[in-house]
């Protein structure tokens, strides 16, 4: 055997464990510091205070982190700074490039708001989910010595307004020449930078690309705005390789490059602030029923014109997500439903629940961005629901249906929730939407119903979307009219029957340590 070096034993010992237990002083005159340093020729970006944080996250297997949190937690460190630590560690060695990474840094945001919603002693469990998740992609992707985000050269001129140029170094894959002038465009302004990207993500379809660039955003509420380049900057990664791997394909440029200049040239938009009329709720039926029977230039005409008759970004929205809601409600899963027999999968990367986050994604970035982008944005995003054409929503009965012959037993709370309860643990997506609706016609009280569903959104895998789907349901529901918002609650019911029966990894070693019921 040959003789272990002092490196690979740091190494093998783990070297955030080591510095933890032992001090930095004494890892310093160990030379540990040193041997961190030579590990990569490459200078690593630097997070401050909360650096030894984020290195923890990175020289860790994902069962060694989850007792180091629990350690800090019970030790004072507040949940935010280990979610920060969580996002930078994950932006920091993926830099929006790698699929299961970018999954676990768009779900931080979502954990750390479902930790307010769980009793004490369960607090830290929707954190620790995710930390678990993106810790060990880490690992098995090199640690730190795979990181992608490095420093960067500070700008020699800040720069103010130049999302067009961003976007075209995007789309010929000039992914130097769109860092350099990102980093510009941060030291100018963080807020102008996000409004400015708008130009480069508007630019495709896709849910990972607009929901990165929020949750990037939405993150700096934790991390702060001092590391607004680190985290913005994934979208610039995610949106160039993107396209480097369209050209190297072949395939033909995105729709919305052509549909969305001939909406702005038909409709007065780009010098216009969005209106203030709000729609009734037929007008919200109609729109929502419009966008479902749409293509997606036809969609994106549609709402256009909505802003040319002043209505407000939030009737608009609203029906945009209600759309989605009914995409998740028609879907016939992954297998062609039966009578008789279980629907197939609707979690995951579904199109209705790509569609939901994308839209509750949209809405939140129109929120944070200029008139223009706002506008632009909620137009982009009525073409993306055009992405799951594949499936002629209108002509699909949304669940629950009479037509199916499920109906709830129960008409008391207490027993409906037991029966919804049943019907998710026996994967019944027909019996659970069916509880859920008479649930909300009977005008119980929602919360219930959410406590219900969110401890099987932390417990269950979900296939990395657990977390966003139940955090945009219940975003959505909160800024729903009554007439419709319950058909968020129902949607979600189903998903969480599709996902029950697949444990999230380190669900059941997060409740150990925290002394919980699994």
């Amino acid at each position: 055997m040959e003789p272990q070096t002092r490196r690979d034993f740091l190494a093998d010992v783990g070297k955030g464990m080591l510095t933890a237990s032992i001090g930095t002083g004494l890892a310093s005159g160990l030379g540990l510091s040193t041997a961190l340093a030579e590990e990569s020729k490459t200078a690593a970006l630097q997070f401050g205070r909360l650096e030894p944080l984020v290195e923890l996250m990175q020289v860790n297997t994902a069962e060694q982190m989850l007792p180091l949190v629990v350690e800090r937690l019970a030790h004072g460190t507040e949940m935010r700074d280990i979610v920060a630590a969580a996002a930078l560690a994950n932006a920091r060695t993926f830099g929006g490039e790698d699929y299961i990474g970018f999954h676990a840094f768009m779900a931080l945001a979502p954990a750390f708001a479902m930790t307010k919603e769980v009793p004490a002693e369960r607090r830290a469990l929707p954190v620790l989910k995710v930390v678990y998740r993106s810790v060990d992609e880490i690992q098995a992707k090199g640690g730190r010595k795979s990181e992608v985000l490095h420093p960067m050269e500070t700008p020699s001129a800040a720069v103010s307004s130049s999302g067009e140029r961003l976007r075209d170094l995007a789309r010929v894959g000039d992914l130097n020449g769109a860092e350099e002038l990102f980093a510009g465009m941060v030291a100018h302004s963080p807020t102008d930078a996000f409004n400015e990207m708008q130009r480069m993500v508007q630019d495709d379809t896709d849910v990972h690309r607009v929901v990165l660039a929020y949750r990037a955003w939405d993150l700096l509420g934790l991390t702060g705005k001092e590391y607004a380049h680190t985290t913005l900057r994934q979208s610039v990664h995610f949106c160039t390789t993107m396209e480097k791997r369209r050209i190297s394909l072949g395939l033909p440029e995105p729709g919305i490059r052509v549909v969305l200049p001939k909406v702005l040239d038909k409709y007065p938009l780009v010098s216009r602030k969005p209106g203030t009329r709000t729609a009734d709720d037929r007008w919200i039926a109609a729109m929502r029923d419009t966008l479902l029977e749409s293509t997606g230039a036809q969609a994106a005409d549609a709402v256009a014109a909505a802003f040319a008759e002043g209505f407000s970004l939030d009737s608009v929205g609203e029906a945009l997500s209600l759309t989605a809601t009914q995409q998740v409600l028609r879907d016939t899963g992954r297998t062609l439903a039966q009578p008789g027999k279980p629907l197939g999968s609707v979690h995951g990367d579904s199109p209705g629940v790509h569609a939901s986050d994308s839209m509750n994604a949209w809405r939140n970035i129109a929120k944070a961005s200029n008139p223009y982008n706002a506008q632009t944005g909620l137009i982009v995003a009525a073409y993306h629901l055009s992405t799951a054409q594949h499936l002629d929503w209108k002509k699909l009965t949304p669940y629950p249906s009479a037509a199916s012959g499920v109906k709830a037993k129960a008409q008391d709370a207490p027993t409906l929730l037991r029966e919804l309860d049943e019907a998710i643990r026996a994967n019944d997506q027909r019996h659970a939407t069916a509880v859920a609706q008479s649930y909300g016609d009977l005008g119980f009280h929602a919360r219930p119903v959410f406590d219900l569903l969110l401890g099987f959104a932390i417990s269950e895998d979900g296939s990395l979307h657990a977390e966003k789907y139940y955090r945009t349901v219940a975003e959505e529901f909160g800024r729903t009219r009554k007439a419709y918002r319950w058909d968020h609650v129902v949607a979600l019911a189903r998903v969480t029957a599709s996902e029950y029966g697949k444990r999230a990894a380190g669900y059941e070693q997060a409740c150990g340590l925290l002394r919980v019921k699994a």
